[in-house]
């Protein structure tokens, strides 16, 4: 069971290092107008191919050694946080693809997208290792991280509907955010996860 058990944390660390990878490839074309649409795209097979091979071992050991109360809590939440990474994945190829979708982005301010993606990264890194450590205290804190997301996105939002800047900039940047505040939510969601882990009971989702 140890042992199962660190192969799923191992996959898992695996998968944070992957995503992060792909966040950083998705949104380095964007500033510097190179598509990376094939990289991420092989990120994101990698991630989903992954997230297959962490719920097949969460289910063999849940079968073989059937696990009670922490352990079998941990192992259900394995399968659940491999999908919020499998996703990340997907959210880093949607933003690979704004370049093909709207072409030459130079002329376009990044300074948003550039501040919300370090947050977006750092969220991340907290969420695997809340998870991995079940760290209450630290998966508490990406809910905070997940309102700055939040506000950037809808902030955005709102400048956008009364600029009379470019349009094609503006809803370039609006769908990279959209994205990045898509993979904050699933990186929340895997804080949540953690006090499921360690207490048996889930926080409200606001």
């Amino acid at each position: 069971m140890d042992i199962g058990l660190e192969r799923l944390v191992n996959m898992l660390n695996d998968m944070s290092h992957l995503s992060r990878t792909a966040v950083e490839a998705a949104v380095e074309g964007f500033l510097k107008g190179t598509p990376t649409e094939d990289e991420v795209f092989q990120l994101s097979e990698k991630l989903r191919w992954l997230q297959d091979e962490v719920a097949d071992l969460a289910v063999e050991l849940i079968a073989r050694y059937q696990p009670v109360a922490t352990d079998l809590r941990f192992l259900r939440s394995c399968m659940e946080v491999a999908y919020g990474f499998s996703r990340f994945g997907r959210y880093a190829y949607d933003i690979s693809q704004v370049i093909t979708t709207f072409g030459d982005l130079h002329e376009c301010e990044k300074k948003e997208v550039v501040e919300v993606a370090e947050v977006v990264k750092t969220m991340i890194e907290k969420s695997v290792r809340s998870f991995v450590d079940r760290n209450v205290e630290l998966a508490g804190e990406l809910e905070k991280l997940d309102s700055l997301v939040d506000r950037a996105y809808k902030n955005h939002l709102v400048r956008s509907l009364g600029t009379q800047g470019s349009k094609k900039c503006d809803m370039a940047t609006m769908l990279i955010l959209r994205y990045l505040e898509r993979i904050a939510d699933h990186a929340t969601y895997i804080g949540e996860a953690v006090q499921y882990v360690v207490i048996g009971e889930r926080a409200p989702r606001k």
